[in-house]
C-alpha cells in the first residue's frame, strides 16, 4: 500500500511541476493544497498553512521565489530535489516516522546531521568544529549505513557538516547518487568549490549547498579568514550558471548582526542566486570560546522581527533556528526534528551540545534515539512555555544541566572536555537577559493572536 501511495503522490507531484512551468501560480496553490490535504505531522501542516497566505498573491515574495525555482534550476535539480524533499522527507517519510516514534515510544527525526569530517581548511571564531580532534571522520560504509538505518525509521533528509564536508565531495556525490531517493544539503564554507563538483550537483539532482557567510567582504573574512568572502561569492556564480540548488547560512552575533540582517546584504545573497538563508545565532562552545560574541537580547530581538519583513517582502525562504521556535513549539533538537552525529561517531542531540551516552559505532539510530539523554531531551520538550526561548542552553540552561547529569552523558570536546557545569554556568546571565525580553515579546504575539481569533 505505502508504495502505491508513493508512487501516486511522486507522479503527481512531478506532474504538477510539469504544469507549474507554465501556470506557476495556479498550479503552486493546486500542490499547497494536495499537501494540506495529506500531510502528518502538525509542525508541517503549520507550515503549509502559512505558505498558502502567500501563494494567492501572485505579487507575493512568496510567489517570486517560487518563479525564481523555475528560472534558475536545471530541470533534474528541481524535479529531484524537491520531489524527494516533499514528497519522500516531508510527507511519505514524515508519516513512517511518526508511527515508528509511536511503535517504539520515542523521538524519530525528520532529518541527521552528520560530520563526515572534522577537518577543515579554516580556522573560523567561534566555529563549534574546532572543540574536536580535526583528525576523525566517518568511512563512507558509515555514512552510507547512517542513511539506511535512517531510511528505514522513515528519515528521507540528510545535512553534513563538519569540519569542512567539501574535503569528503567526491564520497557526499557517490552517497547522493546512491540514494536518490534523498534530499542532501552540506553546510559549507565555500572554498572547495569548483566547475567540476557544480556539474556534478547537478548531475545528481538531490543535493544542494548551504554557503556560510557574515555578510559582505570583511565582516566575512573577520571570522573566516582573508579572501574567504571573494571564494565564497566565486561558488555562488559557478553553482548559479551550472543551474544547482543553493542557499546562505548565517552565523549573526553582536558585531556582524545588523550586517547580515541588512537590505544590502539579503539583497546581494538573492542576486547571486540564493533561495533559502539559514540564520543561527553565535553560541559560545569550548571553554575558550568568546562570550563578547554573543549577540545581545536587543540584536536578538531585532532578528525575531526582521525575520519575518525578510520572508514577507523578499523572495527568499529564510528560516532563524531560535526565533522561530514559536512555529516548532520549541526546541527541535533531540530527535525530535534532527539530531546529530559527529566524525568520531558521537550521537549528540544537536550540533551545538558537545556530549553523549551513544556512538554510531556501537549503537543503532534507534538505540540512541532511546538512549537515557534523548529520553530526557523527549520528556522535558519544550524546555519553556514561551517558544522564544527554545533552547536548553543558551535560554534555559538549568534544564541542560539536570539533563546531562540524569543520563550520565559525558563531553565530546576532547580538546577540553567542557564540563555541563561548566558551560551552563557561563550562560546563566545570557540567558536571563535573553528572557525578560523574550517574555514581552511572547506576551505581545499571544495578545494579538487572541485579538485576531
Amino acid at each position: 500500500m505505502r508504495r502505491i501511495k508513493e508512487f501516486i503522490y511522486t507522479f503527481a507531484f512531478k506532474r504538477a511541476l510539469g504544469y507549474a512551468e507554465k501556470n506557476r501560480l495556479k498550479d503552486m496553490n493546486m500542490i499547497l493544497n494536495l499537501f494540506s490535504r495529506i500531510a502528518r505531522d502538525e509542525d508541517f501542516k503549520t507550515a503549509i498553512r502559512y505558505l498558502q497566505t502567500y501563494a494567492v498573491d501572485s505579487a507575493s515574495s512568496f510567489n517570486k521565489l517560487f518563479d525564481a525555482v523555475f528560472t534558475q534550476l536545471t530541470p533534474n535539480v528541481r524535479n529531484k530535489f524537491l520531489t524527494n524533499f516533499f514528497i519522500k522527507a516531508t510527507l511519505l517519510g514524515r508519516e513512517k516516522a511518526l508511527k515508528t516514534a509511536k511503535l517504539h515510544d520515542c523521538n524519530i527525526p525528520w532529518t541527521i546531521l552528520m560530520d563526515p569530517t572534522s577537518s577543515c581548511n579554516l580556522k573560523c571564531i567561534g566555529c563549534w568544529a574546532s572543540e574536536y580532534d580535526q583528525h576523525h571522520s566517518l568511512s563512507f560504509d558509515e555514512l552510507d549505513n547512517i542513511i539506511e538505518q535512517g531510511k528505514k525509521l522513515g528519515i528521507f533528509m540528510y545535512l553534513y557538516s563538519g569540519g569542512e564536508p567539501l574535503i569528503r565531495k567526491n564520497d557526499l556525490i557517490a552517497l547522493a547518487e546512491k540514494h536518490q531517493d534523498c534530499a542532501f544539503l552540506a553546510f559549507t564554507n565555500g572554498t572547495l568549490v569548483d566547475e567540476d563538483f557544480a556539474q556534478e550537483l547537478v548531475r545528481v539532482g538531490n543535493f544542494v549547498l548551504a554557503f556560510s557567510i557574515e555578510g559582505i567582504g570583511e565582516a566575512t573574512d573577520q571570522r573566516r579568514g582573508i579572501g574567504t568572502y571573494d571564494k565564497v561569492i566565486k561558488s555562488m556564480d559557478l553553482l548559479k550558471e551550472a543551474g544547482a540548488g543553493f542557499g546562505y547560512s548565517s552565523c549573526y552575533h553582536r558585531q556582524n548582526t545588523d550586517t547580515v540582517a541588512s537590505d544590502e546584504f539579503v539583497d546581494l545573497m538573492i542576486e547571486k542566486g540564493c533561495l533559502f538563508a539559514w540564520y543561527f545565532t553565535y553560541v559560545p562552545v569550548g571553554k575558550n570560546a568568546a562570550l563578547d560574541l554573543i549577540a545581545l537580547p536587543e540584536q536578538r530581538e531585532y532578528m525575531y522581527h526582521r525575520i519575518r519583513e525578510i520572508r514577507n517582502t523578499k523572495p527568499i525562504f529564510a528560516l532563524d533556528f531560535w526565533n522561530d521556535g514559536e512555529y516548532v513549539e520549541g526546541c527541535i533538537a533531540g530527535g525530535r526534528n534532527y539530531f546529530h552525529i559527529n566524525a568520531h561517531g558521537d550521537i549528540e542531540p544537536c550540533a551545538f551540545i558537545h556530549y553523549s551516552d551513544t556512538n554510531i559505532r556501537v549503537n543503532s539510530i534507534l538505540e540512541a534515539l532511546k538512549s537515557p539523554l534523548f529520553a530526557q531531551y523527549r520528556k522535558n520538550q519544550p524546555f519553556n512555555q514561551n517558544h522564544l526561548r527554545p533552547c536548553p542552553l543558551m535560554d534555559n540552561p538549568d534544564k541542560l544541566r539536570m539533563m546531562v547529569n540524569k543520563s550520565g552523558a559525558h563531553s565530546t570536546q576532547v580538546l577540553d572536555l567542557e564540563s555541563v557545569e561548566e558551560l551552563t554556568k557561563k550562560l546563566q546571565d545570557v540567558s536571563s537577559a535573553w528572557g525578560e525580553v523574550a517574555d514581552k515579546i511572547w506576551e505581545q504575539a499571544q495578545t494579538s493572536k487572541k485579538a485576531e481569533d
